[in-house]
């Protein structure tokens, strides 16, 4: 497994991947949120099932948002689909100093929670909701990732993004799928397309609505 992952990291190298994220990686082990049949498989650069339909996403796809959002020592962070706690346990390790995670699912996010203790990582918090809704204190983070796609992104977690912010998301077209980082600039958004992916369809209520016809970047039709 040592070599598996000297090999992923090396491929993550290559790729341009560096800094703190690489850095995170290197700290944080896949393995520990994977369940036992999936082990074997930790450092293959692909996404593996975790039971519930869900998947912990592929190493490079994570290493993708991880370098776009661009952490800031003592950011806060809001997860939406937090599924095994991989990514949360990064941005922790990428320089996060806060990071709440919502799952939809309480058995997952249950394994999760254990998972982030297995892996001695401290400083998330776990709740089990409609991540669409984004919190319910309704606090603003210095980024926002939707692990999971959408076809456009809630209007509560957009609420969510402080002024400089940024919010990544996996939003299904037509005939694609791509992932997407906005970034708030007061009460306009930019965005980056970040590439094509394959993501888990984002759970919750479906009659909350995602913003179709706001600002420009926030949907695709």
């Amino acid at each position: 497994m040592t070599e598996a992952r000297a090999q992923l990291l090396g491929s993550l190298r290559e790729k341009g991947i560096g800094g703190a994220t690489l850095a995170a990686f290197e700290r944080v082990p896949r393995h520990a949120f994977l369940p036992s049949d999936q082990r074997d498989r930790s450092y293959q650069d692909r996404p593996l099932a975790i039971g519930f339909g869900q998947t912990c996403s592929q190493p490079w796809i994570v290493a993708v948002v991880l370098q776009a959002i661009d952490l800031r020592p003592g950011s806060a962070v809001l997860e939406v689909g937090l599924g095994s706690g991989y990514l949360a346990a990064l941005l922790r390790a990428a320089g996060a100093t806060r990071v709440i995670g919502i799952e939809l699912i309480p058995a997952l996010a249950a394994q999760a929670r254990r998972n982030l203790n297995r892996a001695d990582v401290s400083g998330v918090v776990v709740l089990v909701g409609d991540g669409r809704r984004g919190t319910p204190e309704g606090e603003a983070f210095d980024a926002v990732v939707i692990s999971a796609a959408t076809e456009g992104v809630p209007p509560a977690l957009l609420s969510q993004v402080v002024d400089g912010g940024k919010l990544v998301a996996p939003l299904v077209g037509p005939g694609d799928e791509r992932l997407w980082c906005l970034t708030r600039q007061g009460s306009a958004w930019s965005r980056q397309d970040l590439g094509e992916c394959r993501f888990v369809p984002l759970l919750g209520d479906q009659r909350e609505a995602a913003t179709r016809d706001g600002p420009s970047g926030l949907s695709r039709s």
